[in-house]
């Protein structure tokens, strides 16, 4: 007898299968079977394949950037917001994430939610960091940092990836915010 699932059930499934096969490996017989169940089921919560991608993808940006940003939004130290983000940035399914860069260059309307989504989680973090440094250029490149060593590190291909690694690069990061250490930049370049 076919699993009840929830239309939750099927976005998380949807989300591990890109982690662990790629964008390649997103089709509906895959989630189906993660699931347990057929595709009338599927077809119960979306009307089609492309209404349960798009809802996916909505899902991911509302789950993995806006509820994120909304709830550290509220912590009033923006050094410990910088932190959290980091911290939530790092615990991201990596796999999945890339997958979705992946896709995004050839759907573009997933382009335009990874843009999105990129612009939200930059423009949160040079919120943060310009309390912190005073300076709108030096925020911008410290913002500019972060979002490369997460996107660089969800798409190289280097195995095995290291938690102990990418957690000691982003300590790096925050070391750097800390001290100030940004070299000679100005707001003019």
């Amino acid at each position: 007898m076919a699993s009840v699932v929830t239309r939750q059930s099927y976005f998380d499934a949807g989300l591990d299968v890109l982690a662990e096969l790629g964008y390649g490996g997103l089709k509906l017989a895959e989630v189906c079977h993660r699931l347990g169940v057929t595709t009338g089921s599927f077809y119960h919560y979306f009307t089609s394949w492309s209404a349960y991608t798009r809802a996916l993808i909505a899902h991911w940006r509302q789950a993995r950037t806006v509820s994120v940003i909304d709830a550290i939004r509220a912590v009033p130290d923006p050094r410990q917001r910088i932190g959290s983000l980091i911290k939530e940035g790092l615990a991201l399914p990596h796999g999945a994430e890339g997958a979705i860069r992946v896709w995004s260059a050839i759907d573009a309307e997933v382009h335009a939610v990874q843009a999105a989504v990129d612009r939200q989680r930059f423009d949160f973090v040079v919120e943060s960091a310009f309390e912190i440094l005073q300076s709108t250029r030096q925020a911008q490149v410290f913002a500019s940092w972060a979002l490369y060593l997460l996107v660089g590190y969800e798409q190289a291909v280097l195995p095995p990836r290291s938690a102990d690694e990418i957690e000691w690069i982003a300590d790096q990061l925050l070391n750097a915010l800390d001290t100030g250490r940004f070299g000679t930049l100005t707001d003019n370049g």
